[in-house]
This record gives structure tokens, sequence and C-alpha cells, in this order.
């Protein structure tokens, strides 16, 4: 619009100087209106052409004021000498000055109207020269025509430009970031997210008012980052991290991105890109709590506790220091679980976190591992400073703790173990740290929990040779290297072969035929006990039940097996044994189960129940080793028990001492009184069988009538006794 202003100022200038050069005298007035024009379209220049382009009257106005200016450049040319030439040039730099501004339309209409002028000012004015005259209409006629395709690509061209910067503004209005040129101290341009993202409207939007909403702290990193970014060259780009003030006065962290486009001509500015990262951030800063916080205690947990150990264990190595880890058990605490629930249990492991935390150094670091395990990191202390600050975790955990109308008391068992300068490497320091703090701990709890072990090479030995005995133990299991052995039972007043004690026997690839003190102890600590008590339970009634078979006369021999603790308290027993009948074949009442005194008194209710369904299938249940543990009369009326085995101990002294003799008499009667049978054990004289069958024993086993023997070597005694 301006251009065109000046366009027409000029055009009128030309006429003002040819009115005076080349015009008569009489038409001199005409300087006066022509004068007027330029100085008019001089100052219309400074009006705000852009504001009032987007008005919708403004391209119809500009349209009749182009053809006016036709219209007047008409009646300029009657009166000039030259109007065949003055016309058609002054028509064609308006008709052009049309297609600048108006659309195809217009500027054919304004075209048509110089095309008019012209013919009617030929008509008006004869030309001498009549052939000009058509070559100029031509011309006139081809200029319009090229105008208005101009006008109208103009126009196609600018409906694009507009739509793509639609579409870029509505992609940053409604991005993640909000976009700003600035240039030196001027903010060029801001971008409609601005408010969306920071609150503040994009309207004289300045870099003091982005200083302004820059955290403090970070105001001069800021500005430094600033500084780097204008000295980069072309294209350098670099990121920050900051905290802005929103609008409502809080601090959100934001990442700017800033690319330097100073040397660019169509830029010329530093674009900044700002994206409000609070929420990834503050999911960063969870992840990162939850990753090395415990989410009981808001302790530690055993990730950050490691690495502070790494920490520690390096810095001290180099500075010839010593670092320590005691590691705190509480003692029985599945208890609380199982009585009060998990949350109350929840709620005691606080408690106990915040009693322990109330005795350890602020330098120190305490931490839950998991479950009911603690561990207190500690630097710098001695042995005797180390032993009064276990001491000290012991006393915490005792206070009472209440929950809901229960008062809670707690014991633990702490390990200690020390890392000091020269010992080990610091690759594995700290692992080895932890996992002698661990042996430690559990040497606390053999030797009577509630009390303080102080880690010894010794442990670790232990430690070492009872994993290496469980490997074994588990390709032992694999290589079916377990084998049942067998103890022939008879009835003592006649010596009759009545049933068989199945032993579980290890064939060792090495060592040879082990017995169960060899290793019954660990597969009850490592829970192989259970797969391997039932292969002797099929085994047993396997064997047994092929002699039902094969010697009828033998149908009534029974076989007792013994069951150990885990396998009493596994939930599939009943399923097991009731397959295993199934699939041997043998009769229920031919299978005695053997249990221990102190199994029965672990969980008396449960037993009760697991025993009465192991009789409702059957099958017969026996006391072993009776008389060595703490079963009450009351007790043992509750039991559906069949028979009491008398423990070998009782019988070793029976022909010597007349309180063992006692003894066997007071079991044999008790039996008689219960309707029970009665079985002595290690029988290995005459003496000690005559003894016992004059009391009234029934059964008796031991060196005397049979040492235990393989299935073959048994089945030769079974013949001889039944064929």
């Amino acid at each position: 619009m301006h251009l065109n202003l000046w366009v027409f100022a000029a055009l009128s200038a030309m006429g003002l100087i040819r009115c005076e050069l080349a015009w008569p005298d009489s038409y001199r007035w005409a300087l006066i209106p022509l004068g007027a024009a330029v100085a008019g379209l001089a100052a219309a220049t400074r009006l705000p052409w852009n504001r009032l382009a987007a008005s919708r009257w403004t391209m119809p106005v500009l349209a009749v004021n182009y053809a006016s200016a036709i219209g007047c450049l008409f009646l300029y040319c009657l009166v000039d000498p030259d109007a065949e030439i003055m016309f058609p040039t002054g028509a064609m730099v308006i008709t052009v000055a049309a297609a600048s501004t108006t659309g195809a339309r217009a500027s054919l209409a304004i075209g048509a109207v110089a095309l008019a002028g012209y013919l009617t000012l030929a008509a008006v004015r004869p030309m001498a020269n009549m052939t000009l005259g058509l070559s100029v209409v031509a011309v006139m006629a081809v200029v319009i025509g090229l105008c208005a395709r101009t006008a109208h690509n103009r126009r196609l061209q600018q409906a694009q430009r507009d739509a793509a910067e639609r579409r870029a503004a509505a992609l940053l209005e409604n991005g993640s970031d909000a976009v700003l040129a600035i240039a030196g101290d001027r903010v060029q341009y801001v971008s409609a997210s601005v408010h969306r993202i920071l609150g503040h409207g994009n309207a004289n939007l300045s870099v003091e008012d982005l200083a302004a909403m820059t955290h403090p702290d970070e105001l001069d990193l800021v500005r430094e980052w600033v500084a780097k970014l204008s000295a980069g060259g072309p294209g350098h780009t670099v990121r920050l991290e900051s905290r802005t003030k929103h609008a409502d006065g809080h601090y959100i962290d934001t990442e700017v991105t800033g690319t330097n486009h100073l040397d660019d001509p169509d830029i010329g500015a530093i674009i900044l890109t700002i994206r409000d990262v609070s929420t990834q951030k503050a999911l960063r800063s969870e992840l990162t709590r939850q990753a090395f916080e415990d989410p009981v205690t808001g302790l530690p947990n055993r990730s950050l506790l490691r690495d502070r150990a790494e920490t520690a264990v390096r810095r001290h190595l180099r500075e010839a220091g010593r670092v320590s880890l005691l590691l705190v058990d509480l003692d029985d605490f599945k208890k609380v679980n199982d009585t009060l629930g998990h949350m109350a249990g929840d709620d005691f492991l606080r408690a106990v976190a915040r009693h322990m935390a109330e005795v350890v150094r602020p330098s120190d670091t305490l931490a839950r591992l998991g479950g009911d395990e603690f561990a207190v990191l500690v630097e710098g202390l001695d042995d005797m400073e180390l032993h009064a600050m276990a001491q000290r975790l012991l006393e915490a955990v005792k206070l009472p703790v209440r929950i809901g109308n229960t008062e809670l008391v707690g014991s633990a068992s702490v390990g200690i173990a020390t890392v000091k300068a020269g010992e080990v490497g610091d690759g594995d320091a700290a692992e080895e740290l932890l996992r002698d703090a661990d042996l430690a701990m559990y040497a606390a709890k053999a030797t009577g929990r509630d009390r303080v072990a102080v880690f010894e090479e010794s442990m670790y030995a232990d430690a070492v040779a009872e994993a290496e005995t469980r490997a074994e133990l588990e390709r032992a299991v694999e290589n079916d290297e377990f084998v049942v052995n067998y103890q022939p039972i008879v009835d003592l007043p006649s010596g009759r072969l009545i049933g068989v004690e199945a032993l579980v026997r290890w064939q060792h690839p090495t060592r040879g035929l082990l017995g169960p003190n060899e290793f019954i102890a660990h597969t009850e600590r490592t829970g192989l006990i259970v797969p391997i008590g039932a292969r002797v339970l099929r085994v047993a009634c396997s064997q047994v039940a092929a002699w039902h078979r094969e010697i009828p006369a033998a149908d009534r021999i029974r076989v007792s097996i013994n069951l150990s603790a885990r396998q009493f308290q596994e939930p599939g027993l009943l399923d097991t044994v009731r397959e295993v009948l199934h699939d041997t074949g043998i009769a229920p009442e031919r299978v005695v189960l053997e249990i221990t005194e102190s199994l029965l008194m672990h969980d008396v209710d449960a037993t009760v129940v697991t025993l009465n369904e192991l009789r409702a299938m059957g099958v017969r249940i026996a006391i072993d080793d009776f008389g060595t543990g703490y079963s009450s009369l009351s007790y043992l009326r509750r039991f559906p028990i069949d028979i009491l085995k008398i423990d070998k101990a009782f019988i070793d002294g029976i022909t010597a001492n007349a309180e063992d003799a006692t003894l066997a008499e007071a079991v044999v009667g008790l039996g008689r009184a219960l309707r029970l049978q009665t079985v002595a054990e290690g029988i290995e004289h005459a003496d000690q069988k005559s003894i016992l069958s004059d009391l009234g024993c029934t059964y008796g086993q031991g060196y005397l009538f049979a040492r235990p023997g393989t299935a073959d070597e048994i089945t030769v005694m079974v013949r001889e006794a039944y064929e």
C-alpha cells in the first residue's frame, strides 16, 4: 500500500511538471489540484495501512480509488497535448498497482475501465496514426490480462501462506513448547502458547520480563548461558534447565533450548523454546525415591545402602579407616503378621525404625533391607564402640510398641562385620561386608537370639560348606542317589516278623553309603526332605505291596515311614499320601506314618486336623521316640494315635538302670491304658527283649533281630518267615 501511494504521488508530480511546461497558460489553474494531490498522497503513506488492510471494506474502497484515478487521468489527458502516450502509460501503471493489492476480478475491472477510457479518448481526440492506436490497445489488453493472472496467483500464494501461518500458529499454541525470538534487548516474536505454559500474555513481553521470571538463584547462570549462546556460531544450540516463575507466582521447572540465528537475514534473532518439565522432573524424583527408599519406613533401601557402602569403603580404604555394618534382624516378626495382620506388622516396623533412628549417629545410614531386616552402616568405630551401638539397637527394638489395643515388645539378633584398609580390594568389599554381616546375624540367631555376634572367618567357611552340601544334595535328588533300607519289626513274644521300618540312606558316589546323621539335618534346613520323603514313601509302599502280592501269607506285613516336621507342614502332604496309596495299591491299614512328639506340639489344632485326615484314609499313626519330648496326657488323648515307639535311650539301660526300666514300664502301661500298641526301638540283647516282653511291650526292633538291609535282603527274611 505504501508503495502504491508513492507511485500515485510520482504520477501526480509528473502531471504537475507537465502542466507547468507543456500546457497552455489558460490551464495553469490545474497546478493547484495536482499539487494538493501530491501532498495528500505523500501524507497518506503515514497511515497504519497494515491495520487498515485487515478491514473488510478496505478492498472495495481501493478498487473505487483505482477506478477514480483512471477517471482523473482521463480528464487530465483531455487537455494534455500528448494524450495518446500519457493515458496508456498512466493507466497501465494504475492497473499494475491495482493488481498488486486487489484481486483478479477487481484488476480486470480496473483494466477494462482503463481500456474503455483509452478508446473513449481516441474517439474524442482522433489519433493521426490508427495503427499505433490499435497496437496500444493490444498491448494494454495483454498487460491487463497479465495483471489479472498475477493478482490471481498472488491471492493463491497469500492464501497458502495464511494457511501455513495458521497451521504453524496452531501447532505452536497446542505444542508443548513456548517459542520466542530475541534480538538484542528486544523480543521480536512470542508464540501464543506462552500464555498457556507460563501464564503470561504474549503482548509486549520484554527481555526484562523474562529476566524477572527467572529464579533469582539461577539468574547469573541464565545470563552466562545466553552470552555463550550469542557468542556461538550460526546454528549453535544449547540446552538449559532452570526454574521459571509462572504468572500465578509459583515456580515451574523448564527446559530451555536456544539456537543462534543472529546471522540468518530472514530471522536475525536467537530462537528460544521453553518446555514445562515439572511433571517429568517430579516423576524422575519419585522414581528415584522409590528406587532408593523403603516404601514402608521411608528409610534408605538395600540399593541405596549398597551404594553408600561402596562409596564409604573406597574412601576409607584410601584413608586406612574402618567401615562396619550392623545387620539387625527382628526375632519372630512373622508372628506379628500372622496374629495381627500385615498392616499392624508395617506399623510395628515403622515404630521400630523410629526407635533405632534415635540411637544411631547423624552420619550413620540406617536402612531397611526388606522384610524384618535392618542395617546400620557406620564409619570409624572400633570394636568396643560397635558393640555398644549394637546393644543400643537391641534396647531400641525392645521398647514397647502399641498397635491398637496390643502392646508389643520385640527382640532382635545383630550381626557385625567390618572392612579394614588392606584386607580386601574395594571392588568386592561392599558385597563382602553385607555377606559377612548376614552370616554373623544368623550366628547370633543360632546361639539363642536377642544377642550380638561378630563375623569370624569360620562362619564363611561353614556357609561355603553348607552351600556345597546343598548343591550335592540337589544333585543327589536329581540323580536318584537316595535309597531305602528296611529294618524288621518283630512280635516280641514270638519273634515273628510283622513289619519293617523304611530307612533312607544316601548312596554317595565317592563316600559310599551314608546314614541319616550325614544328611538329614541338611535336607531339613534346605527343604529337600520334602521330595526325598515323598520318594521314600512311594518306594517303601511299592516294595511292601509287592511282598503282599508275591507272598500271600505275608499280606499283613506293615511298613513304618518317618515323616519329618518339614514334610508334615507341607500343604501337599495329604495329596501325596493319597496318591501313593492309589498308585501302589497297598492297603492303607498296612502303612504306619511315624511323627515325633515335638512335631505334635508345634501347632496342636492344625496337627489334630491333619492326623484325623490321614486316619480317614486308613493309615495308622505312630509317635516315634516317645518319652524324649514334652507331650502331656491331656494332649496325647486328643491325637488319633495307634502306636507308641519307646526311644532307644530308655532301652539301653533297661537291664542295669532301675529308673530306665521303670520309665519303660510306664510307657508300656500308658500304651495299654490308651489301647495303643507299643514298639521298643534299639533292642540289641536278649535280656532286653525278655524284660520288655515281660512288661507287656507288643513289638520290638533292633540289631538283636536284624540290621537294616536292602529290599532284596529283607525279601529273603520275609520268605523265610511266611513260606
